[in-house]
């Protein structure tokens, strides 16, 4: 079996990218198709990301899980992969042609074409078999083929997208961007197992937990996306790619931490199908103090130069994506809390209900807020309610685990590295008052309080870290 430490190199390895690669494009494309641009590309982007959840339903968690509980039965693996492919090639169907009578009868005409190509996306649902390869635990697979295609995809913008009317452009790329990861996984997959014709029964049977998981994605979706397109109804197309970038910017750092996640949930489904509850609780101690470990000086630390740094990184069209991205940050600690919980024990333990009711009472609180709060206060409405809602999640998920869980050690870390992270941000907030000049000012802050959290942390990261980059200590063979 591969390693837990291998793979969690290759998916964070992958993330830094992720974080590379915005950080590259983003000064260039905040500024040459502008922050409405941003807003339409997010916007119509926004429309066809509600028909791809349809057309994928609770496949990412759903997939992972089955596969993983059957990958060391070649022919149970085969059977089961085609039986839910089955099904995804059939919701697949119904919701592209849901989404081009969309296009036609519904949508704002003006942007007809941006629409058009954002359909090139939507037709990627017909080939994303990334779920049976995380099932797998194959990281190294999905990671090379992206690393590959987000260079070429970064190439081509810098080629192509030239001005504000090259919008259409970008819109493909990125589109397209992404049909091509799908496509390129299926030549791997001719060689882990053998094709068979599965029945309806056996397609439909996946239906209902297909169902069950995907009532908490088209929740979270309410919190994570529908903000963009109330934004874009209630006030206008600026405001959403403001507050697009601030999302991008908080998501970032989120996904490397979150990349722990990716990689246990299908090792900790097959620990849970052996009945393995020593690993199982091990493995969930470590992750979550790992997890504490980095989210705490990274939500700090963008708390502390989010504004000084966005103006210089995007431009200063974007001086109040400064403002969202410093309260955005708060998401980072309370996110990364909540998928520690949700995929290495929720969802491997198949206690969906605790999932499904957490996320709706997340977009409860998120639909609420927005509501009153957006056409009052614009972004800032917005910002709130996600904050509202992401705490929600993480209270709920925290709550009902607590008697199974070791919460009170988990808060006792928090607050551990919560009291550390305090002192590197107080640090780093008051080098603004020695250093003026504002580029100077953010590479000292973040090189101070690089160096301050982790000698605070010394004899925490002698204790658990050995071979950096690889965890090595919290991440077992």
């Amino acid at each position: 079996m591969t390693s837990i430490k291998k793979n969690f190199t290759y998916n964070v390895f992958y993330q830094i990218l992720t974080l590379i690669l915005p950080l590259i494009t983003a000064p260039y494309v905040s500024r040459v198709i502008g922050a409405e641009g941003q807003g339409i590309y997010s916007y119509t982007y926004s429309i066809a990301y509600y028909f791809m959840l349809f057309a994928m339903l609770g496949l990412k968690n759903y997939g992972n899980r089955e596969i993983a509980k059957h990958r060391d039965n070649k022919e149970k693996l085969s059977k089961t992969f085609c039986s839910i492919y089955g099904l995804q090639f059939i919701t697949a169907l119904l919701s592209t042609i849901v989404f081009v009578i969309y296009i036609i009868f519904f949508s704002e005409k003006q942007y007809l074409l941006f629409y058009l190509l954002q359909l090139i996306y939507l037709i990627s649902a017909f080939f994303d078999i990334s779920w049976f390869f995380f099932g797998l635990e194959k990281f190294k697979t999905t990671v090379t083929r992206n690393v590959i295609i987000k260079i070429a995809t970064l190439a081509c913008t810098f080629l192509f997208v030239k001005t504000k009317n090259d919008l259409n452009i970008y819109i493909f790329l990125m589109s397209f961007s992404t049909l091509a990861s799908q496509i390129a996984l299926w030549p791997f997959l001719m060689k882990e197992i053998k094709f068979v014709r599965p029945t309806l029964k056996e397609i439909i049977k996946h239906l209902k937990p297909n169902l069950i998981l995907f009532i908490p994605v088209i929740a979270v979706s309410i919190y994570t996306i529908m903000d963009k397109i109330m934004l874009g109804n209630m006030t206008n197309m600026k405001n959403v790619g403001l507050f697009e970038y601030g999302e991008r910017i908080v998501t970032i750092p989120l996904n490397i931490i979150t990349a722990l996640g990716t990689v246990m949930l299908p090792r900790m489904s097959n620990l849970v199908a052996k009945g393995d509850e020593e690993n199982t609780k091990k493995y969930i101690n470590r992750s979550m103090e790992f997890t504490l470990f980095l989210s705490i000086p990274i939500c700090l630390g963008l708390m502390a130069t989010a504004e000084n740094f966005v103006p210089i990184f995007l431009g200063d069209e974007f001086i109040k994506t400064g403002e969202i991205t410093k309260y955005l940050s708060i998401i980072i600690v309370v996110t990364s809390f909540a998928n520690v919980i949700r995929t290495q024990y929720l969802i491997p333990k198949e206690k969906d209900m605790i999932y499904i009711i957490s996320v709706i009472l997340g977009a409860i609180v998120n639909l609420f807020i927005n509501i009153i709060l957006i056409p009052k206060y614009d972004i800032m409405g917005a910002v709130i309610g996600t904050i509202f809602a992401e705490t929600t999640v993480m209270l709920y998920q925290t709550f009902k685990v607590r008697k199974e869980l070791e919460i009170k050690k988990y808060i006792k870390q928090f607050v551990h590295f919560l009291v550390k992270g305090f002192v590197m941000y107080i640090v780093v907030i008051s080098l603004s008052f020695v250093v003026k000049q504002k580029a100077i000012l953010i590479i000292s802050q973040v090189i101070a309080g690089c160096i301050i959290y982790a000698a605070l942390n010394y004899r925490y990261i002698r204790n658990n870290i050995s071979d950096i980059p690889i965890i090595n200590k919290m991440l077992y063979k």
